[in-house]
């Protein structure tokens, strides 16, 4: 489990094909001095497990379904990525609970500052969009935010600059694909009531 209180802001310093998945390097020489192989780590959201170490960076494994339907599939050498370690049993949770498993892909619409606030408006996938409700919780891309207001796939979040700049969030451009994973309980309630 995760909280989407991101922890750092690593580098994609390597990407290798590793059949069926993929298999990424990623330099973030503060992040995570007590994590072991086999440890879950959400990049961008997305959990996946520490292959081994090197000097500053981290080796993950990516599975082919997270490679095939996550922003995971499309990153570059050079990108930024969101980092956060899995939630210890006695972890304080600051965020929303999170399983680190992507739901669909959304794109960043608009971006502009509001007060002291950034608001952001992202597009969903339909199908994502009546698992959100205003006022409730929503991931981007492992950043865990609450859901300002919702339009059809419209989804608004204002965000503090504190949040905004600790992130890649700040330097999405505009139209750049984000792993959107909504509510754990609405997913149940909405499968339950569908019975």
């Amino acid at each position: 489990m995760f909280a989407g209180v991101i922890e750092a802001v690593g580098i994609i310093a390597q990407i290798a094909p590793h059949e069926p998945g993929a298999q990424i390097e990623i330099y973030a020489p503060e992040f995570g001095r007590d994590m072991a192989i086999g440890d879950a780590v959400a990049v961008d959201g997305e959990k996946v497990v520490i292959a081994q170490f090197s000097r500053g960076s981290f080796m993950a494994d990516i599975t082919s379904d997270a490679r095939d339907h996550t922003t995971l599939g499309e990153l570059n050498v050079g990108q930024q990525v969101n980092l956060e370690r899995g939630l210890r049993v006695s972890d304080r949770v600051g965020g929303h609970m999170l399983a680190g498993i992507t739901d669909g892909i959304g794109v960043l619409e608009q971006r502009s500052g509001v007060g002291n606030s950034i608001s952001y408006t992202f597009r969903v996938p339909y199908a994502l969009a009546d698992y959100l409700v205003e006022n409730g919780p929503v991931a981007v891309s492992g950043v865990a935010l609450t859901v300002t207001r919702l339009v059809d796939d419209l989804v608004n979040c204002m965000v503090a600059p504190t949040v905004s700049e600790g992130t890649t969030l700040s330097e999405l451009p505009i139209g750049a694909p984000v792993n959107i994973e909504v509510d754990l309980v609405a997913k149940y309630v909405r499968k339950f009531c569908a019975q």
